[in-house]
């Protein structure tokens, strides 16, 4: 019937009205507790993320002070590297200055031996020279009355009497010595001859001693009669 109907269809009304607000309670409810634990997850994720950024942070600070760390530690390194090839160059110009001064004082220690070479030769020439004069020492005083002294800084003086006829005990001398050529050298003659030089002269080119002493003699008594 009519009634029956309406009825029914207020009553499924009614039961739709009661499912729709059934289902929208439930779906809230769902909704809701979804939201909340979206929101837990998120917090929970944002937190966890948070500490890894935190975290991931001071390993950034860590590292960059490590960077700065190894970066002081090469510029020192570099500093004590150019200290050290500095310290080398000195070395090597100590080294070359000290084979430089080993190398002069082995050139001097060579020169030096040549001259003492040369001088000592010169020394036994005119010790020989001095020896073969002392030899004939006798044979003047006998002869020519002739005296022969050995003076300081191995000079010879040779001292002539029996020349002047009017004093016979008059010295007429002169001095001899070798000079650093190993040449004979009158250092004085009293009293002064002029042929002096000449004599000298005529010695070191011939060496002949005895016409040498024979040739003063000669000439201081040619003075004596002046």
């Amino acid at each position: 019937t009519e009634d029956e109907i309406t009825l029914f269809e207020r009553d499924m009304k009614e039961f739709w009205i009661q499912f729709k607000i059934s289902y929208s309670t439930e779906q809230i409810n769902q909704t809701s507790a979804l939201r909340d634990l979206c929101k837990e997850t998120i917090e929970a994720l944002s937190e966890k993320w948070s500490k890894k950024l935190k975290e991931e942070d001071l390993i950034i600070d860590k590292i960059q002070e490590c960077k700065n760390e190894i970066l002081q530690q090469s510029k020192y390194v570099a500093e004590k590297e150019e200290q050290l090839t500095e310290i080398k160059s000195k070395l090597n110009e100590e080294e070359e200055q000290q084979k430089n001064l080993t190398d002069s004082i082995q050139e001097l220690k060579e020169e030096l031996m040549k001259k003492m070479e040369i001088k000592s030769s010169k020394n036994e020439a005119a010790k020989e020279k001095v020896e073969r004069v002392s030899k004939i020492k006798t044979l003047f005083k006998e002869r020519l009355g002739l005296e022969i002294r050995r003076i300081h800084d191995e000079q010879l003086q040779f001292i002539f009497r029996h020349i002047d006829h009017k004093d016979s005990d008059k010295p007429y001398m002169f001095t001899l010595s070798i000079n650093e050529q190993g040449d004979y050298e009158v250092t004085s003659c009293t009293p002064p001859l002029d042929c002096i030089a000449e004599l000298q002269l005529k010695l070191r080119e011939t060496n002949n001693f005895s016409a040498f002493v024979a040739n003063i003699r000669k000439a201081f008594t040619a003075l004596s009669y002046k």
